[in-house]
């Protein structure tokens, strides 16, 4: 199945946390933090949003950096994706 974000909303595939800290401990699975960084799956085209023109910064396969409690989690074809608005992403990541 084919996901296609309508305006300003960009579909994004968390990254899985680091499962080592930088000393080598292994963390437990309830250890790790919620992810924050992202793979930019799909990208809608932007245009009027609530009366504003909307340019879209983002593209497919940037590495970003989300709000931490961002977005609506949805599950496609057995992968869990998140749509969030253009303005969630506080950065990219290079």
């Amino acid at each position: 199945m084919n996901i296609k974000p309508l305006a300003d909303r960009v579909v994004i595939k968390m990254v899985e946390a680091e499962e080592t800290t930088k000393s080598g401990i292994i963390l437990a699975g309830s250890a790790k933090e919620k992810p924050q960084v992202a793979e930019i799956v799909a990208v809608g085209p932007g245009g009027i949003v609530d009366g504003n023109e909307v340019k879209m910064y983002v593209k497919v396969g940037d590495r970003v950096i989300t709000s931490k409690y961002s977005g609506t989690e949805v599950k496609i074809d057995g992968a869990e994706l998140t749509i969030v608005k253009q303005s969630d992403i506080l950065a990219i990541v290079e």
